[in-house]
């Protein structure tokens, strides 16, 4: 019986890898849960699955938790998601919140000897040479959930990495694929949040319309899997059937497909090396879609471009593209900025702030920190000016 801990129970990838554990009873068992806000949808995930831990975000919500469930031990917060995510019994851990706020508790997760499920790119975005060493040295595995990476995964097993020419991610294109540049000051929150293959949590959805979430993407490849950046493609992909391809030196092409149901990766993760029955439904080719390709557009999707530049310029760039993204994002969704002011947003906290080498923690959560400042001056100051 494997235990899991799920940071992030009550959103999008925390559902499915419920569904997951209580399709493989037998298999997984519950030991700790981290949710912030949804506390209703905690409590029902508390009472189907009687985890011994959990964690939310504030006081009141914890005093409500301990009220109803007198024998499960409650976490609050940042402390509280450390503490579910070491200080359970835990074999796995699945990190699946949104943002920086994963890259403590993945880092105390893997000082406790905990095999680290990865939904949460931001961890390795911000600081991936910290987390990879951390984990190497404590003999801990990180398997990757997120569709592109773990068909990256999948299709690198059993072979070494100089047999290999180039990843190849795919990415659906969004919303906004076939939208003219020209369009793109009308478009609105609810416009972005409409992504055409995927149901994920909001900021995820901007991401995927902005193409900041490829970028992140491409960075995380290059932790995950050591490959330089130059070797990391994109390919737009409408059908999201191919879910990312590795290109061999002979020319070969080996590519993992599937229909879009986060419960395959999600479940891969949890039981590899074996694989389990899904009940996800099975692609069936005489019916599916032609599948389409067409090259990225580095000019109307300028995120994508950033990402890149951040990659390559190194240190602590990623952490500063990484909150300033997550500023601008969240003023989006709060409808104070419009969708172009995203990437405007990022690229001046980037011309704002000189990268630096980091070696530890600290420095990352420095350029986390300063580059959150900027951000928000920059959106402020730029708010003022055009209001």
């Amino acid at each position: 019986m494997k235990r899991v801990a799920i940071l992030g129970s009550t959103g999008s990838i925390g559902q499915n890898t419920l569904r997951v554990i209580a399709n493989h009873a037998g298999r997984f068992e519950v030991a700790a849960l981290a949710a912030r806000r949804n506390i209703e949808l905690l409590c029902r995930q508390i009472e189907q699955f009687h985890p011994r831990i959990v964690s939310v975000g504030d006081s009141s919500s914890a005093r409500e938790i301990r009220g109803r469930y007198p024998g499960v031990k409650v976490g609050v917060g940042a402390e509280g998601l450390c503490e579910v995510a070491a200080g359970s019994d835990a074999d796995i851990v699945v990190v699946a919140v949104v943002g920086a706020a994963g890259l403590l508790p993945t880092i105390c997760a893997i000082e406790a000897g905990k095999d680290i499920a990865i939904a949460n790119k931001e961890t390795l975005v911000m600081a991936g040479p910290l987390v990879i060493e951390r984990a190497r040295a404590c003999g801990c595995r990180l398997l990757p959930v997120d569709s592109e990476h773990s068909a990256l995964f999948q299709c690198l097993q059993g072979r070494s990495i100089d047999q290999v020419e180039a990843l190849i991610l795919t990415a659906s294109g969004g919303p906004f694929r076939e939208k003219p540049t020209e369009a793109f000051p009308g478009i609105t929150r609810a416009m972005a949040l409409d992504h055409p293959t995927w149901r994920m949590g909001p900021k995820i959805t901007i991401d995927s319309a902005t193409l900041m979430n490829k970028g992140l993407e491409v960075i995380e490849a290059h932790f995950l899997f050591d490959m330089p950046p130059e070797k990391i493609k994109i390919v737009v992909h409408p059908q999201s059937i191919i879910h990312s391809m590795v290109e061999l030196v002979d020319g070969s092409i080996i590519a993992q497909l599937g229909i879009p149901d986060m419960r395959i990766p999600i479940q891969y993760a949890l039981s590899y090396p074996e694989r389990l029955e899904c009940d996800s439904p099975k692609m069936n080719f005489a019916q599916s879609p032609a599948l389409m390709f067409s090259p990225p557009d580095f000019s109307k999707f300028p995120c994508l471009r950033l990402a890149f530049q951040t990659l390559e310029k190194g240190g602590t760039w990623p952490a500063i593209l990484n909150a300033a993204n997550e500023i601008a994002v969240a003023a989006f969704l709060e409808e104070r900025i419009g969708f172009l002011r995203i990437s405007e947003t990022i690229e001046a906290t980037l011309q704002a702030i000189n990268p630096r080498p980091f070696s530890t923690l600290d420095e990352v959560l420095a350029a986390d920190a300063e580059a959150r400042r900027v951000a928000s001056d920059y959106i402020d100051a730029s708010s003022r000016r055009r209001g």
